[in-house]
This record gives structure tokens, sequence and C-alpha cells, in this order.
């Protein structure tokens, strides 16, 4: 093996959300893919719990969502207590958006399951006891070395590996941030209490915030709960046993019900950090998910947003692999999801701090002011879209665009179409591997599709919905270009600049 020559297109570092959802995507594309992972096998256990509806679009777009939503719960109330009382209530509902799958209360477990499921269909199984243990590039070419000494060859490798990624590290890449906590107790245990399973609860005490989600209970018992506890002032880490006997002190104490604490599924503990990779890319390694940005468990914002790293960045790389765009435009991958993590990190950051605060005047307004306002209809649909991801736009990206909305960079909802056969569909349905060409009723199908195939290669599709716009849209369901039929020229200038200068500006 002389790194000469590609055994693969790419090698995914990782077998988490983030890397089974790359690989998936990059198959979709038609690019021949290995995954590759440290762990002897799936995982189990997972901290992440919930999915926000932009999560559940993707694996929808790209057939992974499976029986996901039978398995789900929709646990889409929060209600925080203080002492006995009741003091904030979030109803989590429609974010007026149209969507294409549920949020889902699900293990990631589940989720990892059913993108392995369809990786498998895809023709690719991961890689299991395969650590990455050095890396150089060569020309054209990325050379992995695992821990058994095999080397491969690929176009370009990405790293999914997590927060300690062996690939970022190997790639030189910094990983600056901050610790935000001390101790947190983590749990999936089984209880015997009366509390409602239709959401989450939380309370507010003085030794520390605590919150109980239920999960879906594969036994049949329906009594499988996630506790989340802060319990900060020990340093070091305590076993199994000693997590099990701690909560079984905390939920009695901090709750005031009376509980009985049966066997767990899993325990654990962490603290809270907050970093930001300091590039996406060196040469032709990237990083993507939680190699490239850690954060809070609040909000479950974290396998989000690994996931949409992921189907953003697959469709990039697959034109660059065919030689249908130039390297360029890899870098509007960093350039578009980047900022993304930057906001996605300043507001769990900020709830963090609130769930944590223990001085006076920080406690008086999380327990008294913050509970009024978000009591309000108004903040609780905003936290609902805040946290569903359904707003991200790359508008203000290289790629992006002016204009009345939707303008370039915007997520287009799953709307109504029709195929070129008749075949009533929707547009996410369309799209997972595919760029889509919406052409309004009329409009001539042939010569406003030439040059987007002669850019793009097969990977299109033509459909016909209901507006006087043609619009061309990315894999990932966000609006490329927008106008009308007879402006193909005016397509055909932004497929040159966007696949050969990475910039439609």
């Amino acid at each position: 093996m002389t790194g000469s020559s590609a055994d693969a297109d790419v090698v995914v570092v990782g077998a988490g959300p983030t890397g089974l959802t790359l690989a998936c995507c990059l198959r979709l594309h038609g690019l021949s893919v290995r995954v590759v992972d440290r762990a002897t096998g799936p995982a189990t256990t997972s901290r992440a719990n919930f999915l926000h509806a932009r999560g559940s679009e993707v694996l929808n777009r790209i057939g992974a969502l499976g029986t996901l939503p039978d398995e789900s719960l929709r646990a889409m109330r929060i209600t925080n207590y203080l002492g006995d009382r009741p003091v904030m209530t979030v109803e989590f509902g429609d974010p007026g958006m149209r969507t294409a799958a549920p949020p889902m209360v699900v293990s990631q477990a589940r989720i990892e399951a059913a993108l392995r499921a369809r990786l498998a269909e895809l023709g690719v199984e991961p890689e299991w006891g395969r650590p990455l243990v050095g890396l150089r590039q060569q020309g054209d070419t990325v050379v992995a070395e695992l821990g058994d000494g095999e080397l491969i060859g690929a176009r370009w490798l990405v790293g999914c590996d997590g927060t300690t990624s062996a690939t970022r590290q190997l790639a030189d890449i910094d990983f600056p941030g901050v610790r935000l906590t001390e101790r947190f107790l983590l749990a999936d245990v089984h209880l015997d209490w009366d509390l409602d399973r239709s959401g989450t609860t939380g309370w507010i005490h003085p030794d520390g915030m605590l919150g109980a989600m239920p999960m879906p209970d594969t036994s049949g018992r329906d009594d499988l709960w996630r506790i989340l506890a802060y319990d900060p002032g020990m340093d070091e880490k305590p076993s199994e046993a000693d997590i099990l006997d701690r909560i079984r002190q905390i939920l009695p104490h901090r709750t005031g019900r009376e509980v009985r604490v049966g066997d767990a599924e899993w325990l654990s503990v962490f603290t809270v950090h907050r970093r930001l990779a300091d590039t996406y890319r060196r040469g032709r390694v990237l990083i993507a998910g939680d190699a490239a940005h850690a954060h809070a468990p609040f909000g479950g914002q974290g396998m989000l947003t690994g996931i949409g790293d992921a189907e953003n960045l697959a469709f990039k790389l697959a034109l660059v692999v065919r030689d249908r765009a130039a390297d360029a435009l890899i870098d509007t991958y960093e350039a578009e999801r980047r900022p993304l993590a930057t906001e996605v990190l300043r507001g769990t950051s900020a709830v963090t701090r609130v769930n944590v605060v223990n001085n006076p005047l920080g406690r008086f307004l999380r327990d008294h002011v913050i509970p009024r306002i978000f009591g309000l209809a108004v903040v609780q649909r905003w936290t609902t879209y805040s946290t569903s991801q359904l707003w991200v736009s790359y508008r203000k990206g290289p790629l992006g665009g002016r204009g009345r909305k939707p303008r370039p960079g915007d997520r287009i909802a799953d709307l109504p179409c029709t195929r070129t056969d008749g075949t009533r569909t929707r547009l996410h349905r369309e799209l997972g591997g595919r760029w889509a060409v919406l052409l309004p009723p009329g409009a001539p199908a042939g010569q406003p599709l030439d040059p987007v195939r002669d850019r793009l290669g097969e990977f299109v599709g033509v459909l016909r919905y209901d507006d006087d716009q043609m619009m061309l849209i990315r894999p990932d369901a966000h609006l490329a270009w927008r106008g009308s039929p007879d402006e193909v020229d005016g397509l055909h200038r932004w497929l040159i600049a966007a696949l050969t200068t990475g910039s439609t500006r």
C-alpha cells in the first residue's frame, strides 16, 4: 500500500449517529465508503435520548427512520417544580413549519441501530475494534493507519469520533473550550413512583437541579426513566454502585416524592464542557459532530447538530469526488455549519448556567422570573421552534442569497409535489441522495434540466409543484436557486459559481 491510490472514496471514523448518517448519505450519492470504529461493538446505552424534528427529517430523507416513530415516546412537555409547587410548564408543540417526521424521545442506541440497518441495505457494515492510530496525506489521497497495522487509502477522511477524536488530534486541529459545570449523575433506571410519563419533570432544589424523563421501555414494564442530577462537590469518579446509591438518596430528597429505585440499565457521570474546533478541515481530513463541537446536553442539540453536519457535508464531498465540483466547495461545509455550532453552543451554555446558578440573584431570576416568562404562549412557541433547528438557514453563507423569502440557503418545507409520471409525492421523499428541480405547472421540463444535469450528473430529479417559480433544491432540503422558468441562464451561472468557486455571492 503506497497511499497513492484509494481503497475507498471516503473513510468515516466513528460509527455513532454522525458517522452513520454521513456514510448513508455518501452511499446514496454513489460513493464507496468504509466506516471504522475503535469500539468493539455497537453501543447499547447512550446519553442522548431526544431527537428533534430536524433530525427526524434527515433520517426520513435517507430512509433510516424505520420504526423509530412507533418505538418512541411523545413526551413533549417539561414541568419544573420548586418544592412541591409547579412553577413552569413548557409545551413542545407544532413549530409552525411543515415537517416530514416528528420529534421523538428515543434512545441514541436505537437511532444508531436504525442507521446501521439502513447502511447495511446500502452495502456497508461498520468495522468494529479498528481504532485510527495514524494519518498521512499524499497528493490527492489520505492514508489512515488502523490499530492492527492496516493502511487504508481514501480520497477523503472524516472524523466523526466524538469529543476525544483521534482524527482531530492526528490532524493537529485545536479544540479550545471551557468547563461549565461540576459533576452530573446520569442514570437510566426503573422507578416505582407516581409521576406522569407524558412529559419530562424537573425540580429546582438548593442542592442542585434534577430532571426525570420517561424512556421507551422494551421490557413492557413502562417504568424506565432517565434521571439527570447535578451533584457537585466530589472529585473522585464514583463506581456504578456509588452512583445508584446516590440516586436513591437524591430522588426522594429533591422531589419530595415516595419512590422505589429498582435496577439500572445504565449509570454514568459527566461534566459539561463547551468546545469548538478552530477549523473543520485540514487538507483532505474533515471533522464533524462531537469531534468538532462539544455541547451541554440541555435542549437535545448535540446529536441533532452532528446529524445536520453529516447531511451538509455528504453531497459536497460527492460532487467533488465525482469531479463535478472544485475542491473549494468543501470549504462551504465549515462556512455553513460552524456558525450554527457557535450559536448552539451559546444557547446550551446559557441554559446550563441557569440550571446550576448558585448566587442569590441568579436563583431569584431562575426560580421566580424565568418561569413567568416561559409561561407565555409566544415564548413556548419560540422554544419549540428554536430547539427543532427547522429555522436553520445558510442564507448568510457563501452559497446563500438575498431577495424575497424563501432565500437561497433557507430550508424548504416538505411540499406536496408530483413526479413527471404523474405520481403524487412529497419533496423530502425525493431528496437524501438527490437534488430536485421544482417546476411550476406548464413549465417545459427539458431545457431547464439540461444545465443542471450537465453540472450535477444523474443525481437530480424533476418535480412539479404549485407555484410560479422554478427552484433548485439541495439534497439537504435547502434552497439552492430560485427564479422564473425562463431564467435558465441565471441557474446556469449559479451552478458554475457554486461548483467552481464555492461562492455565489
